[in-house]
């Protein structure tokens, strides 16, 4: 099965970027099952009722999470409804929401889904990304071998590490939360597709998809906060495709993909 994966969708931008290019795109790769990371998709942070259903009508089938989860309460509301979305499974318990789901696609395979946070230079999960991401593989494992991992994360070293650890255990492993699409895409010796970061959806001319003006002042003044706001303008979709074998859950190959669109 061909999995795409899209990075962090940024506000309005981010969601016009995918109602302008997913469905084309979703088309032209074949893709079986697309999964987003939603957690900037309603203005910047978090993600509401709103967002979650424009998307999903623009061609998302499942959402992933981070540390932004909870800037919007009524992302409980999803939860607690049952949509196609998890939050980062090694959050403190009890918290709303799953960490893994498993779900079926158009191909009749079944996909599970785990998302994990990180906990180097971030405020991360209180439980481990390592122990809690093997606990959660082995688990999936007993209904499908097809098993994607989002791990939001800033430290790329965090990053590779896990994809290491579970490699073999998982389909894949791809890296959220820089807003920068990283170029190491590969298969790692064990049959688990890596990606240190998929990139964001977003304003192009931007600095991680904020107001580029508004984020150079924040630099330039410590001592004024200077409010964010998601860029305009022209924008892009970034992201990766997987091919996987649903027989076995191995990654057969990794195509990173960036697209353009005013």
């Amino acid at each position: 099965m061909r999995v795409l994966f899209i990075g962090d969708i940024m506000g309005r931008t981010g969601r016009d970027a995918v109602f302008d290019l997913l469905p084309g795109l979703k088309d032209e790769l074949r893709a079986d099952f697309c999964i987003a990371n939603g957690e900037n998709s309603s203005g910047g942070l978090g993600m509401n009722r709103k967002a979650y259903d424009e998307l999903s009508r623009g061609g998302v089938d499942f959402f992933t999470m981070g540390n932004h989860t909870f800037s919007k309460k009524t992302v409980c509301d999803l939860f607690r409804d049952g949509e196609n979305i998890v939050r980062p499974a090694n959050y403190a318990e009890p918290q709303p929401g799953e960490g893994m789901a498993i779900v079926g696609t158009k191909t009749g395979q079944k996909i599970a889904v785990i998302n994990l946070i990180g906990r180097v230079f971030m405020n991360g999960g209180d439980r481990s990304p390592f122990e809690c991401g093997m606990e959660l593989a082995r688990r999936a494992r007993e209904v499908t071998p097809v098993v994607f991992v989002d791990f939001h994360a800033e430290a790329t070293s965090e990053k590779e590490a896990l994809g290491y650890y579970l490699d073999g255990t998982v389909s894949a492993v791809i890296g959220t939360h820089t807003h920068v699409q990283t170029a190491d895409e590969r298969i790692l010796p064990g049959g688990t597709a890596y990606m240190s970061d998929a990139g964001r959806t977003g304003a192009v001319d931007s600095v991680l998809g904020m107001d580029r003006e508004a984020s150079i002042s924040r630099f330039l003044e410590s001592d004024k906060k200077t409010p964010f706001k998601v860029a305009e303008g022209r924008y892009m979709l970034c992201g990766a495709l997987i091919d996987i074998d649903g027989d076995t859950g191995k990654a057969k190959e990794i195509t990173r993909i960036c697209r353009y669109g005013n």
